[in-house]
């Protein structure tokens, strides 16, 4: 299997400015091209959401029902099953992949609203149900419920590895297993005499990375692909992109051939999730 195929093409940024590197919203012409390079170069999963500006009507426009679509219940979305079926009209498909619960906390107020998900994939408009994570406790809940998921969504990447004692366990229930953050929504690639104030406690572990790079003789980006891509309990490593040069280089970086293990301390775990650096 190649990198290539692991990649799943996040589509956030094809309706909304999203990222510390994002350099605005492609326009059609340019989002077409980029489904065209992923398709043809074996990528075969596309992941959106109806919160995520028009980007399920963008994709939809581009060709989105060649591929594989996971995309999200909102907050305030209403009644489930016409929530998806409008995602569906949207994304001109007949059928997604998966449907997630973009807000743990939905599920949290309200449990009940995982029987129209169950009933959604009973109906065969979505073949997988499941969530879209934040921490490992939040997993730790739906456990110990007895939810029946078979598809989740969470981050993971060089510096955050904290659902990692889950994966034997969702990979032998046959859980489908996206990860997202590999880049930790561009953090990776900021210059490290540029990081703004708020983020300086990161720096000791950024240059970790860069130690570590530079001793396997990967790039950055290589060392933080392949740090997913070749976990074998991983089904799919999100990317996100604003043209098809990035997504070129993405494609080229998922193929590095370097399988390590290794942990980077990091002092202040909080600012590893993206809602704390405001």
């Amino acid at each position: 299997m190649s990198g290539a195929s692991k990649l799943v093409l996040g589509t956030v940024q094809f309706g909304c400015s999203y990222g510390i590197n994002s350099a605005g919203r492609p326009d059609s012409g340019e989002v077409a091209r980029i489904l065209d390079l992923a398709f043809g170069s074996g990528i075969t999963t596309l992941d959106t959401s109806s919160a995520y500006g028009d980007a399920e009507q963008v994709v939809g426009a581009a060709g989105a029902s060649r591929f594989r679509v996971v995309s999200k219940y909102p907050a305030g979305g209403g009644d489930v099953a016409e929530a998806c079926r409008a995602s569906l009209r949207r994304l001109d498909s007949g059928r997604l992949h998966g449907y997630l619960l973009h807000h743990f906390d939905l599920w949290r107020a309200n449990p009940r609203i995982w029987d129209s998900f169950r009933r959604l994939r009973d109906s065969g408009l979505t073949g997988r149900i499941g969530f879209s994570l934040y921490s490992p406790d939040e997993l730790e809940m739906l456990l110990d419920a007895g939810i029946d998921f078979d598809l989740l969504q969470f981050p993971r990447n060089l510096l955050d590895r904290s659902f990692d004692p889950f994966l034997p366990e969702l990979r032998q229930r046959g859980v489908e297993i996206h990860v997202r953050s590999t880049f930790l929504q561009g953090l990776f690639f900021m210059d490290r005499d540029k990081l703004p104030q708020n983020l300086q406690a990161l720096r000791p572990a950024l240059e970790q990375i860069d130690a570590v790079a530079f001793e396997k003789g990967l790039s950055v980006p290589e060392l933080a692909l392949s740090f997913n891509v070749l976990n074998p309990l991983i089904d799919g490593v999100l990317v996100g992109v604003d043209n098809c040069s990035q997504l070129q280089a993405d494609i080229e970086d998922s193929e590095a051939d370097c399988w390590f293990d290794f942990d980077i301390d990091v002092s202040r775990r909080e600012l590893l999730n993206p809602v704390n650096w405001k």
